[in-house]
């Protein structure tokens, strides 16, 4: 390390190939002159990772349950805690504890980046046992943290309400320069209209509804990148719908790729349950990789959503999900066309360059 230069460990519970939100908060610190170590998770299948800055996967005994978030905690802890380090960024409520108490104990300043409310995901929000855990930890700890910020208001809201914070919100926003024009198209459209989910495959994300209703899309094809805990579900129910043939699952596409994904679509998707507050409030980096490619996006209306799709005009907002609606939605949308002039005033605007002051500022007020 350069005599002089501050060194910033940043620590994820995830193997760091589809985290795009991560990745700029390095890369922007990085620029800005610091070291940086990104700490992360090594799967069985995770492909190898090259960064500009420095990166280091634990490899666990538990991949799930408590005892990952167990064995991870601990590893990380004395990982953190011999590790020549300046400042400590902490990404979601599942790295805080450690993070913490490796900060209190060597007195070094601790940042966290809360990417969602995390008690209320629907992975966590009806398991009481699981729920009351994390809420004590953030119950504990949110109330000592300095720094903070999260992906937008509405979750800085509810934690600056709940303790009484000062949450930042730092939007996850691509860069205003990766959206380019690439030669390569690697979704087959089959000359139909392509609808495009990108993200984890998971429990509320509205991928059935969008299956459910392509009986009814006969001259679309719907694919899927990503993947997650129903991804053989979503499979099974394309084939009980008879739509094998126009249902795609990519699996996990490295975010240096998506774009390349994201260019093909002509409608993006981002359908939602209310399965909590976290979904609730969420306004997922999906919307913004469609926004920067000119992809109207069909998304459930609530308030982060909303507020971004009305300002620009740049798609549709539904609270219903029967098939056939669905797909007239989406059929109108097509017909519609695009809003070129939302699309060009959007990208003006939402721009991680711009966000990225926030999170500079932030870590400069660390006195680092």
């Amino acid at each position: 390390m350069e005599w002089g230069r501050h060194k910033i460990i940043v620590s994820v519970t995830n193997d760091l190939v589809t985290d795009q939100r991560v990745h700029k908060v390095c890369t922007s610190l990085l620029n800005a002159g610091y070291e940086v170590l990104l700490v992360g998770r090594k799967l069985k299948h995770s492909p190898t990772v090259t960064r500009e800055y420095s990166t280091h996967c634990m490899r666990l005994l538990f991949n799930r349950s408590f005892f990952f978030y167990a064995e991870y905690n601990i590893r990380l802890f004395f990982y953190l805690l011999f590790s020549n380090v300046d400042v400590l960024l902490a990404n979601d409520t599942d790295t805080l504890l450690a993070n913490y108490l490796v900060a209190k104990m060597r007195r070094k300043p601790l940042v966290f980046d809360a990417h969602e409310l995390f008690p209320e995901v629907p992975e966590v929000v009806n398991r009481r046992f699981v729920k009351a855990f994390w809420t004590k930890i953030e119950d504990w700890i949110f109330p000592h943290l300095k720094y903070s910020y999260t992906v937008c208001g509405s979750i800085a809201n509810y934690y600056n309400t709940s303790y009484q914070m000062n949450m930042q919100v730092v939007r996850n926003i691509p860069l205003a320069s990766s959206c380019t024009e690439s030669a390569h198209s690697p979704i087959e459209s089959q000359g139909k209209h392509v609808l495009l989910y990108q993200g984890a495959v998971n429990v509320g994300r509205g991928i059935e509804w969008i299956i459910d209703a392509m009986p009814y899309l006969e001259d679309y094809v719907f694919y899927i990148a990503g993947d997650g805990d129903v991804m053989q579900e979503m499979k099974e129910r394309a084939a009980g719908k008879n739509v094998q043939d126009r249902v795609f699952f990519l699996g996990r596409i490295p975010f240096e790729t998506l774009s390349d994904y994201t260019a093909c679509a002509d409608i993006g998707i981002n359908l939602l349950e209310n399965r909590g507050l976290s979904y609730y409030y969420s306004l997922p980096n999906r919307i913004f990789d469609f926004i920067h490619h000119h992809i109207p996006v069909l998304a459930t209306d609530f308030p982060e959503i909303r507020q971004i799709i009305t300002t620009y005009s740049i798609g549709e907002l539904v609270n219903r999900y029967e098939p056939e609606y669905l797909a007239s939605m989406i059929r109108g949308m097509i017909a519609k066309g695009k809003n070129e002039d939302g699309f060009i005033a959007a990208n003006k605007e939402l721009a991680w360059e711009n966000e990225a002051k926030i999170l500079l500022l932030l870590i400069k007020h660390t006195n680092c």
